[in-house]
């Protein structure tokens, strides 16, 4: 049985726990680097299979502006914040107040905004996790790519030669007026490593 078949709803709240202080302490580091009120909506925060991820960004096939990074320390893995395009689109201008470009063209200072957003999310995420669990983690700088899920979700696996069979999924919303915008963060540990978290909490895998 697969690690996310056997997580009771105790685990699931110390994970959603952590989803909301990081979504908290995201909010506040947007707002310090935008100068202006940024809220973030409580997350939705749950653990599906690795091979379910790119369904839950429209597909493999699917084009995504993908923020990707490594996790080093005690529990090593793969985080990916994940935006489909006309969303990304839509934080630029309402957030940032930048002219966007076409469909799928994104200038270099687009890329370089969208890479410092998906920083912040993925420290503030991060070190709520690192906070519970008191294990180091820290994220590598971040990538992006403009590609079909299934070509972003492989790239890991290229790079690294494996990853975990489970994902915490966090779907995070920016709320900045009227104005709702959607990404996914995901964190898929290495293997063995969501039972190194979760012993670091003090709950049993098993």
């Amino acid at each position: 049985m697969q690690l996310h078949e056997i997580l009771g709803e105790f685990k699931l709240d110390v994970l959603k726990e952590i989803g909301n202080i990081g979504a908290g302490n995201a909010a506040t580091a947007l707002s310090r680097l935008l100068n202006r009120p940024i809220d973030m909506a409580v997350p939705k925060v749950r653990l599906l299979p690795f091979e379910c991820v790119a369904d839950e960004v429209g597909g493999a096939e699917q084009v995504v502006i993908a923020i990707y990074f490594r996790v080093e320390g005690e529990a090593p893995g793969h985080l990916f914040f994940i935006f489909e395009i006309e969303p990304a689109k839509k934080l630029l201008s309402y957030l940032l107040k930048m002219s966007t470009e076409e469909e799928y063209s994104f200038s270099d200072m687009e890329i370089s905004a969208l890479s410092e957003i998906g920083n912040i999310l993925a420290g503030s995420y991060l070190s709520s996790l690192a906070d519970f669990t008191h294990l180091a983690m820290s994220p590598t700088v971040p990538q992006l790519a403009i590609d079909m899920a299934g070509a972003v979700l492989n790239y890991g696996l290229i790079q690294y030669g494996e990853m975990g069979d489970s994902a915490l999924l966090i779907d995070t919303k920016f709320l900045e007026g009227c104005e709702e915008i959607q990404g996914t963060f995901f964190l898929i540990p290495d293997p063995d490593s969501f039972s190194k978290i979760f012993a670091a909490l003090g709950v049993p895998s098993e």
